[in-house]
C-alpha cells in the first residue's frame, strides 16, 4: 500500500476526517496557513506543493505557469487562455467557478439545503430579510470547490455589482462530512454576499463562503482583502460593471459559492446534486 492510498483510506473515515479538520483551533490554523502560503522560498514552496499532492488530485496542466514562488501563487493560479470556454447561449447564466454541485433546486419557504435533511434559512445566510424574500420561488445552486481546483470565480452574466456585505464568522470545514454534522454551517462561516444587478433589472446574488485553511476572499473590484481579522466596514456599496465570464475574485484555498437566482430562472441541463461543473458551463437558464 502506497502513502497516497493510506491517506485516502484515513481521510475517508468520517470520524477521523471530522476530528482532524474541525476539532482543532480552526481560526488559528487558518491564519497560520495564510502566513505560511506567502513565504517565497523554493524549498518551502516546492515541499508544500509536493505535500499537497499527497492529499489531493492537484493537476497543474491547465495552469498559465508551472513555476510558483509561493504556495499562495499555486493556490490562486490563473489558467491558460481558452482553458474555460464560455457557453455561447445568451439565455444561459454560466457557472462562476469550477465545483461540485452540493445541493440545488427551488427555494421555498425561505429555506434551502446544505445536505439532505439539513435545511437552513436564507435570512440567516444573508442577514437581510428583504433580500431573502426576493428569492422566494427562485433557484439556488451550491458549488463546492475542492482544494485542488481552480480557485478563481467569474461573473455568471453581464451585470453590475452594486453591493458587497462581508459577514465575519467561523472557519468550519465545508466538506460533505462536516455538512452532514454541523447544522447551518454556511450561516456560521465567514462569507461575502455579492449583489449583482442584471440588465433586465433582476438581482443575482453570489455568496462565497470561506472555510478552514481559506485565509481570505479577494474581490478584484474592491481594494480590500476580506479575511478573518477584517474589522469593517462590512457593508460596501459598489458600482462595478462586469462582463459574462470576467474574473470577480478568488479564494486563497478553496471553499463554496452559493448562487441565488430569482423566480423565472431554472437550472440548466446537467446541473444536479453531485455533478461536476466548470467555470463557463451553463448553470442556470432564463425562461
Amino acid at each position: 500500500m502506497n502513502a497516497r492510498t493510506l491517506i485516502d483510506r484515513l481521510t475517508q473515515q468520517e470520524d477521523i476526517n471530522f476530528l482532524v479538520s474541525n476539532r482543532i483551533p480552526r481560526r488559528l490554523v487558518t491564519r497560520f496557513i495564510g502566513w505560511w502560503s506567502r513565504i517565497e522560498h523554493p524549498w518551502i514552496c516546492n515541499g508544500s506543493i509536493a505535500l499537497w499532492r499527497l492529499f489531493s488530485d492537484l493537476d497543474l496542466s491547465e495552469a498559465k505557469t508551472k513555476r510558483f514562488t509561493s504556495l499562495h501563487g499555486c493556490f490562486t493560479r490563473e489558467l491558460k487562455e481558452g482553458a474555460r470556454p464560455i457557453d455561447p447561449d445568451p439565455e444561459h447564466l454560466i457557472s462562476p467557478c469550477d465545483g461540485i454541485v452540493g445541493a440545488c433546486g427551488s427555494i421555498g419557504t425561505g429555506t434551502v439545503l446544505q445536505a439532505k435533511g439539513f435545511p437552513y434559512s436564507l435570512q440567516e445566510l444573508l442577514l437581510d430579510p428583504q433580500l431573502a424574500q426576493y428569492y422566494e420561488g427562485g433557484q439556488y445552486a451550491t458549488l463546492r470547490l475542492t482544494s485542488s481546483m481552480y480557485h478563481r470565480f467569474h461573473a455568471p452574466v453581464d451585470c453590475r455589482v452594486e453591493q458587497v456585505n462581508y459577514i465575519a464568522g467561523d472557519a468550519w470545514n465545508v466538506n460533505p462530512i462536516a455538512l452532514k454534522r454541523v447544522e447551518k454551517l454556511y450561516c456560521k462561516n465567514e462569507r461575502a454576499v455579492i449583489r449583482c444587478r442584471l440588465a433586465s433589472g433582476a438581482l443575482l446574488t453570489l455568496v462565497p463562503v470561506a472555510a478552514i485553511l481559506v485565509a481570505s476572499i479577494r474581490l478584484k473590484f474592491l481594494d480590500v482583502l476580506l479575511h478573518l481579522r477584517y474589522a469593517g466596514p462590512n457593508l460596501m456599496p459598489c458600482d462595478a460593471m462586469l462582463q459574462r465570464g470576467e474574473e470577480m475574485g478568488w479564494f486563497e484555498h478553496g471553499s463554496t459559492i452559493i448562487v441565488l437566482a430569482p423566480a423565472g430562472m431554472s437550472l440548466a441541463e446537467g446541473v444536479f446534486e453531485g455533478a461536476r461543473v466548470k467555470m463557463g458551463q451553463a448553470l442556470l437558464q432564463t425562461g
